[in-house]
This record gives C-alpha cells, structure tokens and sequence, in this order.
C-alpha cells in the first residue's frame, strides 16, 4: 500500500501499522519538494511539505523514516523519479548502517525519467544525462545489489494523464526498450539486467480491456526480449509488474462507490497477472488517505487474495474469446504505435517533438466529450447524482510539522562535518562532469548528511534544467 505523508515520524507509524496488518512490503511516497529535489526549507517548497508524501531530505529523514524497520527483513518500493539516484542512495546508505549486506537488500525505485517528460512532468534535467542517471542505477544494480530493481517502466502516469489503454501500453513498453537499449550501450550484457527489470501499470474500469493489456505487454515484452535484443534468460522474458488501481475514476461524489470501483479493478489486475498490488482507498479524490480507508483498501487486497479462488491458477481467462481478442487487439495497436515512434526518430525524439503528448492530450480530449455527452457514464457524476454533499473524514497536514521538519534539517547541518561535506559535494561534481557511474560517490556524500537539495543543485550546475520547446 502506497504510504506517506508530513514528517518522516508520521509515516513510520503509517508503516509500522500497515505491517501490523498484514503489509508484506513498504511503498513509499514522497512530498513534492522532494520530488523536484528540494529540502523542505527551500523557499520554493514553501506550503507544499508533506501534502503528497513524505518530506526526506537527507541520510536523517531517511534513518527516521525506517526506524526499527530493518531493510533485509522487507522489500521497499520508492515512487521517486528526477532525484531516485540520491534518494536509493540514502536507502543503500542505511541499509549498510543497519548492518545489511547489499546483495541481501530488495526492492524498487521507480526512476522511469522518460514517462515524466509525456505525462508527470516531475522531470529536472534534459533527457539524456536523465538517462545517465538511470542508466548508472541499473549497471550499479547489476553488480552490487542483484535483489533491487532498479526501474520500475511506468504507464500508470501515462494513463492518469489521460491516455487510452492502448497509448498506455505501448508508450510504456516504447520506454523498457530505451531503457534496454540505452544498457547495452553502456556495455552490459542484457540478462545481467533485464531480470530485474519491472513494471507498473494503471489498472481501469475496462473490466475485460484491462486484463488484455496486461497480457498483451507480457506477450510483447517476451517476444521483443528475446527477438530484438537477443535475451536468452527465460527471467529477462518475463514482464513482473506492479498494479495500482485508477487514481483518475476516483469520484469526490458518492465516494463510497469508490470502494466497489477499486475492487473491480483490483480483481482485473489479478486475472491479469501482477505481481503486487495497491488498491486505492475511497477518499483519495479528496486527501492522502485517512488510516480506516487504508485499511479498507488492503482488505480489499487480501479478501481477492484469499476468498475469492482466483489466485489458483495462472491466467484463468487464457482462451475466452473475448479476452483473447482484446489481447490481440492490444497487441496490434501497440506495434502500431512502435512503429509511428520510429518514424519520427524513436522514443527521445518523440518526446521532444511531443508526439507523444500531443496523443495523450487527444485520447484524454475525447474521453472528457464521450462524458459530457453521456456516451460514458460515471455513477454519481454525470448519473445518478444525489446532489449530497460527501461526509468523510480526512486526513490533513499539520503546519507544525513544516517547522518541526525545518528544525531538524537545520539541527543536520549544523552537527554534521561541513569540510566533508563540501569535500563530497565537489568530488559528485567532478563525476558528474565526467563518465563515471555516479551511484558511489552519491553515497559518500549521502553518508556525509548532504541534503538531498546539495546534491541536486549539484547536479542543476552540471546537467542544466530542461525546459520543453514544442507546445499544443
């Protein structure tokens, strides 16, 4: 379950319950400051600490965050992009501090920089030192902690930008494949990283569209592995992928019918076969979700998992006509779309011209005109509205916690080694400037409590921001 807000300590006691319940691994997420790359007391994260995750801005947050959690003992997925190199950096640094081995240590960073520049726009830097970065964190991957996978390939912001689910598919499986070419590049072997390699999908309303996806992008990805980039390791064929159920059909009316929307999906995703699974809570078109939603939301989970049958077989709807058309109709139109990327030069290209956001603002275009005009229905929003107003409780942030996180970045910063600090920030610099991975020197200036906005502006200095030249 996707978890965080306000102060590291909040969201180690949302952890520490999750756990409790049941959880079998953590997912975090972060606050926009951190997101960007920002501590929490730079003036332009100003009012924005904590609203949407997790403020971490240094090794300390990071220690917080975790504590009496030990990192060999769970698998943890980080939803961090633009700053995922420094922020994993931080996780690995504890981990050691814990006494964890590397190669014992698992998990996920999201780090797919490419679905930012079409559809988050949580991107920082230009687009091919962006790829450096991710790049260096699957070749650091590879050979120093084998249980982590280093990208998480993300449609689910692809599709919550407005997609179909045919742009969602094959836009994300578009960016695997860069992300695989860019590797090989770099000289490693393909089943020294492909293993690892996974994925997260957005799961709809679409009961039976859904499940086709999801068994269209392993057909694909199977196929391509193995046929394009000479794959011979049947775990590099094989798409493992993370589910989270549509933050986009989320309703503020009638949020209880929430709770129904995000089982359906939630059963999709598993006959589609993922790997793990977030199920939405039903206030989440309002706030971070409240602790009895969440709640509500994970047993969801576990009732699908352990009531219902459904897990006892692989691919129970294999062979259904109508699955299996929507599977070869996903498929269809997703080599449709590889082949217009090519034309006009592949993935970065596309991205910089805005070919590809131009059809994702089109698809979301057309989906916001088939509601308006009732060819779509939504249940309490374009039908069946009450008019009632929604009475639930929410889950706001504490002002304080702002001052109180400020305070603590503050106390780093004045009892760590600033000599050494500076000495770290300017050796990152002379490897950023250069070729070298970056993953070692980021974890001495980790260790050294170099805030997470040290790093980035190091970083800004060196790559520059990158600022889009196409438009609508």
């Amino acid at each position: 379950m996707f978890a965080g807000f306000g102060r590291p300590q909040e969201t180690n006691e949302r952890f520490r319950f999750l756990l409790d319940q049941g959880q079998t691994g953590l997912s975090v997420a972060f606050d926009m400051p951190t997101l960007y790359g920002y501590d929490t007391d730079d003036p332009r994260a100003f009012g924005e600490f904590g609203t949407c995750g997790v403020a971490v801005s240094s090794l300390a947050d990071m220690e917080t965050l975790f504590h009496g959690i030990r990192l060999d003992g769970i698998t943890t997925s980080m939803t961090i992009n633009a700053p995922a190199a420094i922020i994993w950096a931080m996780y690995l640094a504890l981990a050691e501090k814990q006494g964890a081995s590397l190669d014992k240590i698992g998990g996920t960073i999201q780090n797919d920089i490419l679905k930012e520049y079409m559809a988050q726009n949580e991107y920082i830097f230009p687009p091919q030192p962006s790829m450096r970065l991710v790049t260096d964190t699957v070749e650091f991957a590879a050979r120093h902690v084998p249980r982590w996978n280093p990208i998480s390939i993300s449609g689910y912001h692809i599709r919550e930008a407005g997609s179909n689910a045919v742009q969602e598919l094959a836009f994300t499986l578009a960016d695997g494949f860069e992300y695989v070419r860019h590797a090989q590049e770099r000289g490693l072997n393909v089943d020294d990283f492909a293993p690892r390699l996974s994925f997260f999908f957005n799961v709809h309303n679409n009961f039976f569209e859904e499940i086709g996806k999801f068994r269209a992008a392993r057909r694909i990805w199977a196929q391509e592995m193995r046929d394009t980039f000479g794959a011979t390791d049947s775990r590099s064929h094989k798409l493992r992928f993370h589910a989270q159920t549509s933050g986009q059909s989320l309703t503020a009316q009638q949020p209880d019918n929430n709770v129904v929307r995000v089982s359906l999906q939630a059963l999709a995703a598993v006959l589609g076969g993922c790997q793990s699974l977030h199920t939405n809570s039903k206030d989440e078109a309002w706030a971070l979700p409240s602790e009895e939603a969440a709640l509500q939301a994970l047993r969801t989970q576990q009732i699908i998992a352990h009531e219902t049958g459904v897990t006892d077989t692989v691919d129970p709807l294999g062979g259904s006509y109508f699955v299996e058309v929507m599977t070869n109709q996903m498929e269809e139109g997703s080599y449709d779309y590889f082949r217009r990327i090519e034309d006009v030069g592949g993935v970065v290209p596309a991205l910089e011209s805005g070919f590809l956001q131009r059809e994702i603002a089109e698809a979301a275009y057309i989906y916001q005109m088939e509601e308006d005009r009732k060819e779509r229905i939504t249940v309490g929003v374009n039908e069946y509205n009450t008019g009632e107003e929604a009475d639930i409780p929410l889950l706001r942030v504490d002002r304080e916690g702002e001052r109180l996180q400020i305070e603590g970045i503050n106390e780093v910063r004045r009892i760590r080694d600033n000599r050494d600090v500076a000495e770290k920030l300017r050796a990152l610099e002379s490897a950023a400037r250069g070729n070298e991975n970056l993953m070692p020197p980021l974890i001495e200036a980790v260790k050294s409590y170099a805030t997470l906005g040290e790093m980035m502006d190091v970083f800004r200095g060196v790559f520059g921001e990158y600022e889009p030249s196409w438009a609508f």
